[in-house]
């Protein structure tokens, strides 16, 4: 039988439409947007200014505290300015407008096709190579990478899991970059595994994904250590936690980190980033970035420069269709909806979803028939109904009391709710309050 969490999930349609779409080459923008802001943790600090002229891969933005991360330019070209623009998120943010010219990389930079398997760093200058190149992960949390691999005194890591899940509906960016990128995607988990110390990896891949199994089976047996794990399909998976527990029945416990248990988890797309930073002298300066919905013409999986307007995808292939009411950045479940095609694709960018006016509509919310389904299917097991009333009465000291914060915003409640109840609209507002409570607490 095939493994998966044990507590709650729900079976979204899959819509895969994309699926067997091959990575394209999306053409260079005419102007990059690159925000310095684009991790979890402190945005970067500008090393360019108006008039520099810049390479691919050139370091413009510093990541100095320690959650944060390094930005290169994605294009060559001239800095025409640094001005707040809006990005995915909806807010102004300080970023690097570059007008692109040509196509020159820094030196250094392998931008071959040919595969380096021998892994000559060390330990140390695996972590470090990461840092310098601004590799965050690319599963959406963007949280630095190396940070990852520097593991607290007192804690040892025993695992590496690799998260092929790719459960949320439409996105097929993972899947493809397994299908086309195996062998770098191995070599990349060795070079984690080095970076680690530890002598066992599990790539976890939903059974939806046959062909990229059967693949990565195949190679993986050259790879000493690495075992694939094909898991039973159900959403919300792809969540560290729940993929733990799917993977070595190990529970992380309320407010802790995955090394508590002995466990990192990295997702494919950061894995292969990894393997063209060390191997490649590479920095993370492109993605892979679905493009997807039922009214467009044609979906696809576009390899993209990081800072290339969204604009420009939708361009590519005939426009935005008529029926288009909302575009999200992500998927259905767990993704934002855009106030502009014009934001930049962003290193957390892995899809671009095009709803049509008749799915996009929110049904009117009726009274909660307390019926506790929002319960059953929770991955955290919170009882959002109550969160909800919590956040209501603004009772920020029992909201915090009943695990607000461990919310991952799945949003299985809100799929699975009879009464169309806004329950992830509350619980978020109640982890902005109780996260500024617990933030006011420590200074």
């Amino acid at each position: 039988m095939l493994k998966t969490f044990k507590l709650g999930g729900v079976h979204p349609p899959e819509n895969k439409i994309s699926r067997e779409k091959s990575i394209e080459v999306l053409d260079l923008p005419k102007k990059a947007f690159i925000p310095v802001g684009q991790v979890l943790g402190a945005p970067s600090v500008p090393l360019v200014k108006r008039g520099d002229m810049v390479k691919v891969g050139q370091l413009i933005a510093k990541g100095e505290a320690f959650i944060s991360a390094n930005i290169h330019s994605s294009v060559s070209g001239k800095v025409f300015k640094i001005d707040d623009i809006v990005d995915s998120s909806g807010f102004r943010k300080k970023t690097i407008i570059i007008d692109v010219d040509g196509d020159e990389w820094e030196e250094g930079i392998d931008t071959s096709n040919e595969i380096i398997r021998d892994i000559s760093l060390s330990k140390a200058e695996i972590i470090e190579r990461i840092k310098a190149s601004g590799i965050v992960g690319l599963g959406g949390a963007t949280f630095p990478s190396h940070v990852k691999l520097m593991v607290p005194k007192g804690k040892k890591a025993e695992v590496l899991i690799i998260n092929g899940v790719e459960c949320e509906p439409y996105l097929t960016s993972d899947h493809r970059l397994m299908l086309e990128k195996t062998e770098e995607l191995l070599i990349g988990t060795k070079i984690l595994m080095k970076g680690l110390a530890v002598d066992k990896a599990i790539v976890g891949i939903e059974n939806n994904k046959a062909d990229a199994i059967e693949k990565l089976t195949k190679v993986a047996k050259d790879y000493a250590g690495i075992t694939i794990l094909p898991l039973k399909v159900k959403y919300p998976q792809g969540g560290e936690k729940q993929l733990i527990k799917a993977a070595i029945n190990r529970e992380v416990p309320s407010g802790a980190l995955p090394i508590e248990v002995g466990a990192v988890v990295n997702n494919v797309g950061t894995t292969y980033a990894v393997y063209e930073a060390v191997q490649k002298n590479k920095p993370l300066v492109e993605r892979i970035v679905t493009l997807t919905g039922k009214s467009l013409e044609e979906t696809a999986n576009f390899l993209v420069r990081i800072g290339t307007p969204i604009s420009n995808l939708l361009e590519s292939k005939n426009g935005l269709p008529e029926d288009t009411a909302k575009v999200i950045s992500g998927g259905p479940m767990m993704g934002k909806t855009l106030t502009t095609i014009d934001a930049a694709v962003v290193k957390g960018t892995s899809g671009v979803l095009l709803i049509p006016e008749k799915e996009s509509k929110r049904i009117e919310s009726s009274t909660c028939i307390r019926c506790g389904k929002c319960v059953s299917v929770c991955p955290m097991g919170l009882e959002p109904h109550l969160l909800e009333k919590l956040v209501q009465i603004e009772d920020w000291e029992e909201t915090q009391k009943n695990n607000v914060m461990d919310c991952i915003e799945c949003g299985s409640c809100v799929y699975t709710c009879p009464s169309y109840r806004p329950l992830l609209d509350y619980i978020r507002l109640g982890k902005s309050k109780v996260g500024e409570i617990i933030r006011s607490r420590k200074k």
